[in-house]
């Protein structure tokens, strides 16, 4: 090796040389420009999401109080969501509190048992951790909390409030709907005459206002000037008064309720079922395979990454419902048809800006509780299988 060459050092690959200073400088000038353009877009954002949450947060903590001039909001830190849980308002939040059934016993009891049975399997597996185990205890404590709430509550001699009412009607919506919902799409997957026209049938509900489909169930239900009245009065219920009875209030609720967005599943199950691939149904039928077996082994689960995706929007969606019980019943009997988005409204209007407040962020909590915790069993299982 010649002397220059062992004072110029070894040799650099063709593409490795150093950027040159234009490069480096452009480089920047395009992280800053990329940085300018995306700034103004994060700042509104964060100002219309963040900046509302936080100024409602602080609403939910104080009162409003008319003085000389205006108003004025007084901090009283926890004394609106203190209101709620044990002050005046826990028969209209929480319910009313008696002795469970046999019945509610045993829920309560299964619920205990499958969230003991779900620590101790994580105790013993592989992903244990403190702060997981932490997090667990937590959401255990909480979903246990739900349980004895709703077996207190639901027992014959209590009266569930707006939690446990908005609860029901997530629940039982959810369930109906999917299942009705996967049916129909099922039905319409089916070479069978006119399922073009069904298609568009059966989404006819989804496109009726909500204020719209109150005003319609409450003129079916009405069994002494209603449509229906022939019927009603040939079984002997005419005249009779749907909601006067709480529970003949949910149902009228729900189903409406039910009527309404079963059409959102159905579409998107119908999208699912339409581009599941062909060939493992023909290998099942090939192979002697039942209907049931192939919908049991083959297209359930390949719709069950939609099918969570879907619950998981409408499960959020369902918290919020507010106009079918406050124009098909007026929250009434009372108030065992209100949700906690007319609690919040019925609240609003009595000029208890602070209480009202309180009850959005403790559907906010509720809400972000149930998402989160069935969004992580959805993917532990999906994981598992």
């Amino acid at each position: 090796m010649s002397l220059s060459a062992r004072t110029q050092g070894p040799a650099r690959e063709p593409g490795l040389e150093p950027p040159s200073l234009v490069t480096r400088i452009q480089a920047r000038l395009d992280g800053i420009a990329i940085s300018a353009f995306l700034m103004p877009a994060v700042l509104v954002v964060l100002f219309l999401s963040v900046f509302p949450l936080i100024v409602s947060l602080y609403i939910s903590m104080a009162r409003l109080t008319f003085a000389k001039g205006g108003f004025q909001l007084t901090f009283v830190g926890f004394s609106n969501y203190a209101k709620l849980v044990v002050g005046i308002d826990r028969d209209h939040f929480l319910g009313v509190f008696a002795t469970p059934s046999l019945i509610g016993w045993l829920a309560f009891g299964v619920v205990a048992a499958w969230l003991a049975v779900s620590i101790v399997r994580y105790l013993r597996s592989a992903e244990f951790s403190l702060g997981g185990l932490i997090g667990r205890l937590i959401s255990a404590g909480i979903a246990a909390a739900g349980a004895w709430l709703i077996a207190h509550t639901l027992s014959p001699e209590g009266r569930p409030g707006t939690v446990v009412v908005t609860l029901i009607y997530v629940l039982v919506g959810i369930i109906f709907q999917y299942v009705i919902g996967l049916g129909l799409a099922l039905l319409c997957v089916q070479h069978i005459p006119g399922r073009r026209f069904f298609r568009v049938v059966f989404l006819l509900p989804m496109m009726i206002t909500p204020v719209g489909v109150a005003y319609l169930f409450r003129m079916l239900t009405d069994t002494s000037k209603g449509p229906f009245y022939p019927i009603w009065n040939a079984v002997g219920l005419a005249n009779t008064s749907w909601v006067t009875n709480p529970w003949g209030a949910r149902w009228a609720v729900m189903i409406s309720d039910i009527w309404q967005w079963t059409p959102f599943m159905f579409i998107v199950l119908l999208a699912a079922l339409e581009s599941q691939p062909t060939e493992p149904i023909e290998a099942a039928v090939v192979d002697g395979a039942n209907r049931w077996q192939i919908f049991w082994e083959i297209t359930l689960p390949s719709i069950l990454s939609v099918s969570s995706t879907l619950i998981l929007i409408r499960l959020i969606e369902a918290f919020k419902i507010v106009d079918l019980p406050n124009v098909l019943t007026s929250g009434g009997p009372g108030t065992a048809t209100e949700s906690l988005t007319l609690h919040a409204y019925s609240i609003w209007r009595t000029l208890d800006i602070g209480g009202s407040a309180a009850v959005a962020y403790m559907l906010l909590f509720v809400v972000t509780f149930i998402g989160v915790s069935y969004a992580n069993f959805v993917r532990r299982r999906m994981a598992e299988a």
